[in-house]
């Protein structure tokens, strides 16, 4: 199965933590890999209006992917859609800061495009309410299905093809 690495808002605005950034781009390096980064636009969506808060107006990732892709609220924009499927991809790995939001409403417009998404946990935080990610890899498990979520390299590892988890064989975990 042809497949995809999808960062999301790993950027400076949300301080993820550097093992995090460190462990990611070590993957990123392996595949070909995209990434969202949030940007404020409050004429488009409303965060500082409704929530109080609001992301900042020119972030950019912190891991180097193939592709960044700029979004403006919790859903990825759909040109990264169009572009995972030009791309011929079938299962999109996701991974990144808020399992239980972005990430999720990441999950949801992969799957509803005919995507199989796959949260891999222990590259993911989650948001204020579950750092853990622990909320947010049991919505994935709801949503997706019992294999939608890996917890951990070793896991990674061994869903992968031989040739691509030799490449992928660095410390991952």
């Amino acid at each position: 199965m042809k497949q995809a690495l999808l960062i999301i808002d790993v950027q400076p605005c949300f301080n993820p933590p550097a093992w995090q950034v460190e462990k990611i781009s070590q993957l990123a390096l392996t595949m070909h890999s995209v990434a969202t980064v949030e940007r404020h636009d409050e004429a488009v969506t409303p965060f500082e209006r409704q929530l109080g808060w609001k992301p900042a107006a020119a972030d950019e990732p912190l891991v180097l992917t193939d592709k960044v892709f700029v979004k403006h609220g919790y859903l990825p924009p759909p040109e990264l859609i169009d572009y995972l499927k030009s791309m011929s991809f079938e299962r999109v790995l996701v991974c990144g800061i808020q399992a239980d939001t972005c990430c999720l409403a990441a999950g949801f417009m992969l799957f509803d495009a005919g995507f199989f998404p796959t949260l891999l946990k222990w590259l993911t935080v989650g948001s204020s309410l579950d750092r853990s990610a622990s909320l947010g890899a049991k919505l994935w498990k709801h949503h997706f299905g019992a294999a939608s979520v890996l917890h951990n390299a070793d896991e990674f590892q061994s869903c992968i093809p031989h040739a691509e988890a030799a490449e992928a064989a660095g410390d991952l975990s």
